[in-house]
């Protein structure tokens, strides 16, 4: 029997602008999304009847949750309505990503789900349909189609590939007992927001998009989040001062990662962080990214009907 295995990569945001509320209730945003080697596995099969079966494994909590409130399974469902595919398949999650600590597992998750089950039934989905389901399921998830280096705009879900970075060491701390919904997040730094960025903070981010050569990184979240966990801002300052370029918040937290130079200097970082869970990776390219999650096609796959 066919088994398709897809990796589901995590990401950090190289720079997160929140400008304010929108009228539909959203946030508007500019971010940078970065794709990280760091990732869960989705393995999808065909199976007898007409119901998607998933298990997960690695997070006892998403295990015993409703199975119809994953996105592992709504993103699976949406994309066999669009196929009017209604055969049965079974799907195990295998969870390495923390879970609430702005590395976008579960969205990553349902991306690459949508993807296991093109490759699955040999079957195409227009690239500007695939987004808008996304899109549907979490504002996150169109990023995850494509991966690499990105800019987002509007909810983060308006996708433009950015030119990659040099490969960079990211060693990711994910704090024990700390984790921050991106509800309370974006409630937390309501009270900062307005609708007007700085003309300062506009260059800057214009800057970071094309630049080849570094990062900038920068998170609004940051101030808020790091008032209500002051620990966390204690982590950022104990990566730079073991030797991190440059340290930032993890989408609205709670992980908090560090870029480095020196992966041997990275590897001896980690240890100094014993109470919480750390991840060496390295940031991704969107050509290794684009092999990895859709086979041996490739992105070609995208653009046919």
């Amino acid at each position: 029997m066919k088994l398709i295995r897809v990796p589901a990569f995590a990401k950090v945001n190289l720079r997160l602008d929140v400008l304010g509320r929108r009228a539909d209730g959203y946030h508007e945003l500019r971010t940078a999304f970065q794709a990280l080697t760091l990732h869960d596995d989705v393995r999808l099969e065909r199976a007898r009847g007409k119901a998607i079966q998933l298990t997960v494994a690695g997070d006892a909590e998403l295990a015993a949750g409703p199975v119809e409130k994953n996105l592992v399974w709504r993103a699976l469902e949406a994309v066999r309505r669009e196929l009017k595919f209604s055969g049965g398949v079974r799907v195990e999650l295998r969870k390495r990503i923390p879970v609430g600590r702005g590395l976008g597992g579960g969205s990553s998750d349902a991306a690459a789900a949508m993807v296991a089950l093109l490759r699955l039934t040999g079957r195409r989905i227009s690239l500007p349909r695939l987004l808008e389901l996304g899109s549907g399921l979490g504002a996150d998830v169109p990023f995850f189609l494509l991966g690499g280096r990105a800019l987002g705009t509007s909810r983060g879900d308006e996708i433009y590939p950015l030119p990659d970075l040099p490969r960079q060491m990211v060693l990711v701390v994910s704090p024990t007992g700390i984790a921050v919904s991106t509800r309370d997040a974006y409630q937390w730094v309501d009270e900062r927001l307005t609708m007007e960025p700085s003309v300062s903070k506009l260059w800057g981010f214009c800057a970071l998009c094309w630049s080849t050569q570094g990062n900038s990184l920068s998170n609004d979240f940051e101030a808020a989040v790091f008032e209500r966990h002051p620990r966390l801002g204690k982590l950022k300052r104990r990566l730079l001062e073991q030797g991190a370029a440059e340290a930032a918040l993890a989408g609205s937290g709670s992980a908090v990662f560090g870029v480095f130079r020196n992966p041997a200097q990275a590897r001896r970082a980690a240890k100094k962080f014993p109470e919480d869970q750390v991840f060496l990776c390295m940031t991704i390219s969107r050509a290794a990214y684009t092999r990895a999650l859709w086979g041996a096609g490739g992105f070609a796959v995208l653009t046919q009907n």
